[in-house]
């Protein structure tokens, strides 16, 4: 059931955010894969003009499997529409996402998009963030300055803000910019556009 909620949600998304003639931001995580494979039904059957930008080597590797137009910020840097999934959406529409370790690029992309859609079924909605997602908030960090900020996150904001590590290999997880990855696991509610800005302005 759930798995088909998740189909569900991503069907509807592509159906009624893409149009013909867009360059379009495609996402990572086990969501994306149903979402590109209704996008690649939608050109083959309607004909459409999609250009994609992708924001990891997954979502890469999808559009090239599916044989849609692959493209980059470098050509495309203005897109009419980001299309992603999250780890938890509260009340406030506000949202936890980097559970796959993309969450860098997946923020540069929908902030290169006109319209950022969030794919999100019954399992992701909570009225406070922390309800559903229990790993914490993932934060991208460079190597050399996990220590320092995992000290000024906690700090500043509590709880605790781990290094993540790899399961299939030893030491950490290495994003595709490699760099490594803090999840934050935050004790109490926070106002988090003031979380949000503190956590980039970190040096």
């Amino acid at each position: 059931m759930a798995e088909e909620a998740k189909k569900l949600a991503a069907y509807s998304a592509v159906d009624n955010h893409i149009q013909n003639n867009q360059v379009v931001g495609v996402g990572s995580g086990s969501t994306i894969v149903y979402a590109v494979d209704r996008l690649a039904d939608r050109v083959r059957q309607e004909k459409l003009n999609i250009v994609c930008v992708p924001t990891s080597f997954q979502a890469r590797q999808l559009i090239l499997q599916h044989g849609l137009s692959l493209s980059d910020l470098d050509r495309h840097p203005d897109l009419d529409v980001a299309i992603d999934g999250a780890d938890e959406v509260d009340d406030s529409l506000t949202l936890i996402k980097g559970g796959g370790g993309c969450l860098t690029q997946e923020k540069i992309v929908a902030g290169c998009a006109k319209h950022f859609v969030v794919i999100a079924d019954y399992r992701k909605d909570s009225k406070s963030l922390g309800q559903q997602w229990k790993k914490g908030v993932p934060v991208e960090v460079v190597p050399m300055a996990y220590v320092p900020v995992s000290r000024a996150i906690t700090r500043r904001f509590g709880g605790e803000a781990a290094l993540r590590m790899a399961v299939s290999k030893a030491g950490p997880v290495v994003t595709d910019n490699s760099n490594f990855i803090l999840d934050w696991k935050f004790e109490h509610a926070q106002n988090w556009k003031e979380v949000n800005t503190a956590i980039k302005m970190i040096p």
